[in-house]
């Protein structure tokens, strides 16, 4: 990837991944490319980074970051990502203060994983309540009556949930406005 220059200090970076065919081998394959989009505090969206790789682990996400702080990416407030292996411990070693929000969107769609077709309609409107709470002690509750009502049948969603606990809930610290922003990392229609 081109070297460019960022001297920036973000209000959120995005990082997410897109599956692109590639031909390797005199075969076409699927392959992920990691994307870093940042957001300024002027509301300017830039790509910070575009990385292939064929794993994702600490490693890989501690050398994407250190990649951008070295080419001038300073600071950042919020950092959302779906729950990338080794993306957590890469975020405190290179930006301490940054909070890691995880995408409410991909912890629900990895919650469906292993439901029954039949029950996905409900428990999705009972996995509602809580990524919509006002507060997180609001949210802690509906998870709680969650884990109550689904737990017999389905434990490791509310263990997922309790696990990624504080980095799902970043967001209900904020006001509406960036709440809507941070909860996903579904950032190209902003």
């Amino acid at each position: 990837m081109a070297k460019s220059s960022l001297r920036i200090s973000l209000s959120y970076c995005f990082f997410d991944c897109f599956v692109v065919k590639v031909r390797q081998d005199k075969r076409i394959i699927n392959k992920a490319v990691y994307v870093a989009l940042g957001i300024d505090r002027s509301g300017i969206k830039d790509v910070l980074g575009l990385w292939m790789s064929e794993n994702e682990e600490a490693k890989f996400w501690l050398g994407n970051l250190t990649e951008l702080k070295n080419r001038g990416m300073n600071d950042m407030l919020i950092a959302c990502t779906d729950n990338l292996s080794g993306m957590s411990e890469a975020i405190a070693a290179v930006y301490p203060k940054t909070e890691h929000q995880l995408c409410i969107v991909h912890a629900i769609r990895g919650s469906l994983q292993h439901v029954s077709y039949k029950h996905r309609k409900v428990l999705v409107a009972d996995l509602k309540p809580i990524y919509t709470a006002v507060t997180k002690q609001e949210a802690l509750m509906a998870l709680e009556a969650f884990a109550t009502k689904w737990n017999q049948q389905y434990p490791q969603i509310a263990q997922s949930w309790y696990a990624n606990w504080d980095n799902l809930m970043v967001f209900l610290q904020y006001p509406n406005a960036i709440r809507k922003v941070i909860y996903t990392t579904n950032v190209w229609n902003l």
